[in-house]
């Protein structure tokens, strides 16, 4: 269970992964080998299916906003929220938030964020319906299955329709060559001007984001789930500065823990960080290996496909506002909190990811 729940984050990672390699011609090494090498770093660190995701504000701006977002500007915000992030945990600072942010507010930054995956998988379902619809089906009925894991049958039945409808993907796949290659260094190639336009643009806005999910929703959720393995806000904002220092660094794209990747891991069986390390070792590998090949490597994971996950990891995350109680006014504070966090996540073209949005419409985001 924890091989197929290693992949219950990808309803989020690959549309952004494709988005950024494709519309904004960014270099696969960097993106995938950071986020292999922390997922590892995270599975065995934290001990728990700790995720790492793209930043979904940044990411979204820059894919919907190609002509406009430079690659120094994405590395400029990385730096940026890697750097506030880091003084913001060593200072203590995260603390004083997290203690005046009661349990309602949580439990609706969850529910908001629970809300937009749901949505947005729908949204990727309606482009391919017949693929959705057969999905959610599998997911339905192997759920709770340990001996055949819905997330592999789901992935197994997504690659089949793929090769179907593209005879020629296989053979594509069949010229992919190997050949190792070492990052740059993506830090050197940031200006004046894209460091401010990256903090001003793409930083900015993703603060409150990351704040409300990727920090406070994050330990609430960890904690919740496995109470013996509970980690701190200072630890994950911490975490957060070295991990977008790094990435930034190696060419990479800006990084969080959000909490819908945690549900999308446990949602399809993970129970450990074993699940994390067996998918960033898969991804140090293409990263190394066959970064020239990304491209056609996802383009086995039909869109249709990458919504049921997207939504089950939303339902998996909404189920936690079960917790609330029946207190009118903790409902009334969890219910604004989550339209305010859904009009946060929204607001932004972040919610336009390469498989639904308007400026990209190609077949799986191959171009």
């Amino acid at each position: 269970m924890e091989f197929a729940g290693a992949f219950g984050d990808l309803g989020t990672f690959i549309p952004f992964v494709v988005g950024y390699i494709t519309i904004n011609k960014m270099d696969p090494l960097g993106i995938l080998l950071a986020f292999g090498l922390f997922k590892i770093f995270a599975g065995l660190y934290f001990k728990t299916p700790m995720p790492i995701q793209p930043m979904k504000a940044i990411g979204g701006a820059a894919i919907a906003n190609p002509e406009l977002v430079t690659h120094g500007m994405i590395w400029g915000s990385g730096i940026f929220t890697g750097l506030l992030w880091l003084v913001m945990g060593i200072s203590g600072a995260i603390d004083i938030l997290a203690k005046i942010t009661k349990k309602p507010v949580v439990i609706g930054i969850m529910l908001g964020l629970g809300f937009s995956f749901i949505y947005d998988g729908i949204r990727m379902i309606n482009t391919e319906p017949i693929i959705g619809i057969i999905g959610v089906a599998i997911t339905f009925l192997f759920l709770t299955n340990t001996r055949f894991p819905a997330m592999l049958l789901l992935l197994l039945f997504g690659i089949i329709v793929s090769f179907i409808r593209t005879p020629e993907l296989f053979s594509e796949l069949m010229k992919t060559g190997m050949h190792l290659r070492l990052p740059e260094f993506g830090i050197l190639n940031i200006d004046r001007e894209g460091m401010i336009n990256g903090i001003w643009m793409l930083g900015l806005p993703q603060i409150p984001l990351t704040l409300g999910n990727a920090i406070i929703a994050i330990t609430a959720e960890n904690n919740r789930l496995f109470p013996d393995k509970k980690v701190k806000e200072r630890t994950i904002a911490i975490d957060h500065g070295f991990m977008n220092i790094f990435s930034t660094t190696i060419g990479g794209v800006p990084l969080c823990h959000g909490a819908g990747g945690m549900a999308g891991h446990v949602r399809f069986g993970a129970k450990t960080g074993g699940a994390l390390v067996i998918l960033g070792v898969m991804l140090v590998i293409i990263g190394l290996f066959f970064s020239d090949s990304v491209a056609v490597l996802f383009k086995i994971f039909p869109a249709g496909i990458l919504g049921v996950i997207l939504c089950f990891a939303g339902l998996e995350l909404s189920s936690v506002a079960k917790g609330i109680g029946w207190e009118k006014e903790d409902a009334y504070v969890m219910l604004a909190t989550a339209g305010i966090s859904l009009w946060n996540i929204d607001a932004w073209p972040a919610s336009d990811t390469p498989h639904t949005g308007k400026r990209h419409n190609c077949n799986h985001c191959g171009e």
